[in-house]
């Protein structure tokens, strides 16, 4: 864009430039405002057709000198966010005159992909073709370029607006002279090119990170060069230096960061006690943990009162020391929250803060905020107060250890045997809190829970155990949940922006293929288009028993929504609550720490702005995906790894997936899931019903149908892609079982599926259940 001359001799007046509608606000951020993108957007749209920039710069009365680059940038901005579209010309248009959508690209393993809109309008097909020209993430302008072979809109991509890879983790192999990158993250589904010269000292097949150095196009592929070699594929640790990396996690601190957080003191300072803080270190409180967790977010002690309970749950104060706006705060804005591999945990906060100065360890003061609670004899929670305090543990315990205590009260050591009877209280209060859940209607699924065992030497998974949650854990969930409430109460009331924690209930779609379902069982789930969490509740409760009892909890589950993050209080379903946030761990999850924020602001009569809390919302509900993204590629990996040297051997299991390509199959005693091809199912046209979650066979009438017992033969681990592939024990013989089963580890590529755990997260990762 050349910007033609301004004479100057519209500033000041009411020219056009000056009868912007949105003005003030771009006055009020800017010091030298600019025209704003609605004003721009609303010339374009009255011209008569595309209108030039320069055109456009020059009714604006943009200055060539002084303005001419911020102008270019601010069309740059909107182009990128597909507002307006730049022809051959230089003219400006708008996407929907020209028939084209802004969104993002979504690739396939298999080389082709999808086109996301912005809009939602619908995905539309990309061609392997279109693909070549793109990445999985990048953002572009697409035109709808009629149907594909299957009946599928079929897009064409007109322009990229948005690279989303920079840099790439995957392994490198050379052949005849030839080097490139292959991409652990499947989904980008082009190799990169490295030049000859690069990586001659990496090993075929060694582990990579590769910054991209030319993005690919209609003509060329992606270049890259070595950044960093991270080692073999099979190394110890390897599986997570690979997720870290695959999914973008931050996982080191800068030096800004790591300098901050040395400044802090090491403990609680006088100048902190004379900050107007209750004293509450004579108070009895307790932590209950994991037997390997390390950051303590919460303590807890409660005492009868009257016919109820006078409950205390001190959480972590992480606010008074990562202020908003340092560079504490805007890496842990950034993660958003801790990630918890196996033996390893990537933490939101540094070390120093995350188990030392903000974790509530044992026998040493630590700042924290207190919601103190009045709880009726029917679990209502009648009067509630936010305070900030200064507090001291009085021991550090463990779920084990507590439950072991509760079961026989002799278990419990001299030295801890004071704490005994405020644990009998706080499991007297539990069984009230909930009494009052059940008759709330919260959603209670059963889920089996796993822990992995590891090899000391190896790092690798020696067996996987069945985890049981005992209560123990529901104790701590329960004073948890109340506390949540009355923080989502507190800022509710005070009509104080915050972030919810949202659960909607299950969209008409997945309603009525629920009703359909349970009806071929003869059941009804009542509410008809708008059921409770009570409605779900007292499904649960009659199907409890029966021997297809995890056939019905699972189609149930999977009815409903995820959870979210956003400042629209829309309750939350599955807990049967009207508002809900997260309060009680600051120190692993950055939509707690705001939650604090917010509440010390209302204590103080003031308002904490953050910025746009809906996009905080959208962000913070991303890391919490990306997170257990990661964590699950990490642990489908080590199955992998765990089931190598079983091919041929023989499991039970049950199907715990159906899908168009066959059916998944979770082991009883190994907690492993994998897949059965469908041309692996018989020898028939097996039909796929997603109403019924069943393959039906054509001519035999043979059915699998989730839920179904079903005995298998591991035939074949990929560790490159995370697969494990089974038939079925008694097809073995005929369908080539035998013969798939001898095939080598890393060889061959036959349509599957990731593994999937049990459990999407070991329970011995963290604590709390994610509500």
């Amino acid at each position: 864009m050349t910007t033609k001359k301004s004479t100057g001799k519209g500033r000041g007046q009411k020219g056009l430039r000056w009868q912007d509608p949105y003005l003030a606000r771009e006055r009020e951020k800017y010091e030298n405002p600019l025209p704003s993108r609605e004003f721009i957007l609303q010339l374009v749209t009255e011209a008569s057709g595309p209108l030039p920039a320069d055109d456009l710069a020059f009714r604006l009365d943009i200055d060539a000198d002084e303005e001419a680059e911020s102008f270019r940038r601010r069309l740059g901005a909107m182009q990128r966010d597909g507002q307006l579209v730049m022809n051959r010309r230089g003219d400006l248009c708008l996407p929907d005159k020209i028939e084209l959508k802004a969104g993002r690209v979504d690739g396939h393993a298999d080389g082709f992909g999808f086109f996301i809109p912005d809009d939602k309008s619908g995905d539309m097909f990309l061609s392997e073709k279109e693909m070549h020209q793109v990445l999985h993430g990048d953002r572009v302008m697409c035109r709808e370029h009629g149907l594909d072979r299957r009946g599928r809109k079929e897009g064409k991509i007109v322009e990229v607006l948005e690279r989303a890879n920079s840099r790439v983790v995957g392994r490198l192999y050379r052949e005849h002279g030839h080097q490139w990158v292959v991409a652990e993250n499947k989904r980008i589904n082009q190799d990169i090119v490295i030049p000859p010269t690069e990586s001659l000292q990496v090993g075929f097949g060694q582990v990579v990170t590769v910054e991209i150095v030319q993005q690919p196009s209609k003509h060329s592929p992606a270049m890259g060069r070595i950044l960093d070699v991270l080692g073999n594929y099979a190394d110890p640790g390897m599986e997570i230096e690979i997720a870290l990396r695959k999914h973008d996690l931050p996982f080191e601190f800068s030096k800004e960061v790591a300098a901050q957080a040395k400044k802090l003191p090491k403990g609680v300072t006088k100048r902190d006690l004379d900050e107007g803080r209750e004293d509450i270190r004579d108070l009895p409180l307790v932590t209950i943990d994991g037997d390997d967790s390390r950051d303590f977010d919460d303590a807890v002690y409660c005492e009868p009162m009257g016919r109820g309970f006078k409950l205390w749950v001190a959480i972590a104060d992480v606010a008074h020391y990562v202020q908003p706006g340092s560079a504490l705060d805007k890496e842990a804005y950034e993660r958003g929250n801790s990630v918890y591999f196996p033996r390893r945990v990537i933490p939101m906060l540094p070390e120093e803060l995350s188990n030392g100065l903000c974790s509530l360890n044992p026998q040493v003061d630590r700042l924290c905020m207190v919601c103190e609670m009045e709880v009726a004899s029917t679990g209502t929670i009648k009067k509630y107060r936010f305070f900030q305090g200064v507090m001291h543990s009085k021991a550090r315990l463990t779920y084990t250890q507590v439950w072991d205590w509760l079961n026989d009260p002799k278990q419990a050591p001299a030295e801890k045997a004071h704490v005994l009877p405020h644990l009998q209280n706080l499991y007297k209060l539990f069984h009230v809190l909930l009494k009052a859940r059940g008759k709330r209607g919260a959603i209670d699924f059963e889920t089996l829970e796993t822990k992995m065992v590891f090899d000391e030497v190896t790092g690798k998974i020696e067996k996987i155990i069945p985890y049981a949650r005992n209560d123990a854990h529901r104790i701590i969930e329960e004073c948890m949940l109340a506390a949540n409430v009355c923080a989502s109460e507190f800022l509710k009331k005070r009509k104080h922006a915050t972030l919810y924690r949202v659960h909607e209930g299950p969209t008409l779609i997945k309603l009525k293929a629920l009703h359909e379902f349970m009806a071929e069982f003869g059941f009804v789930l009542a509410g008809g288009d708008d059921p409770h969490a009570k409605d779900y509740a007292e499904l649960l409760a009659k199907i409890k028993g029966r021997p297809d009892e995890q056939l019905l909890q699972t189609v149930m589950l999977r009815s409903l929504q995820q959870a979210v993050y956003s400042p629209e209080n829309m309750g939350h379903f599955g807990l049967a609550y009207e508002s809900y946030t997260h309060f009680t761990s600051p120190i692993r999850r950055y939509p707690d720490l705001l939650v604090h924020r917010a509440i010390k602001a209302c204590l103080d009569n003031v308002t904490y702005a953050p910025g746009n809390w809906e996009n905080i919302g959208a962000h913070c509900s991303m890391t919490e995906r990306r997170a257990d993204d990661a964590s699950r590629d990490v642990v489908s990996w080590l199955k992998c790894y765990y089931m190598r040297d079983k091919l041929g051997e023989e499991f039970d299991g049950v199907i715990s997936g159906v899908t168009s390509f066959g059916i998944f199959v979770a082991l009883n005693d190994v907690f492993v899931e994998g897949l059965v091809h469908v041309s692996e199912l018989g020898q028939d046209y097996f039909h796929f019903d997603a109403t019924r979650h069943q393959m039906l066979g054509e001519r035999t009438g043979k059915r699998f149908r989730l839920g179904d017992k079903v005995r298998i033969k591991v035939a074949q681990v990929e560790l490159e892609t995370s697969k494990i592939d089974f038939v079925l024990a008694e097809e073995g013989k005929s369908s080539g079982g035998a013969g798939a089963a001898a095939k080598s580890v890393k060889t061959g590529k036959p349509a599957s599926a990731k593994t999937t755990p049990a459990s999407k997260k070991p329970a011995s990762t963290k604590k709390k259940a994610k509500q």
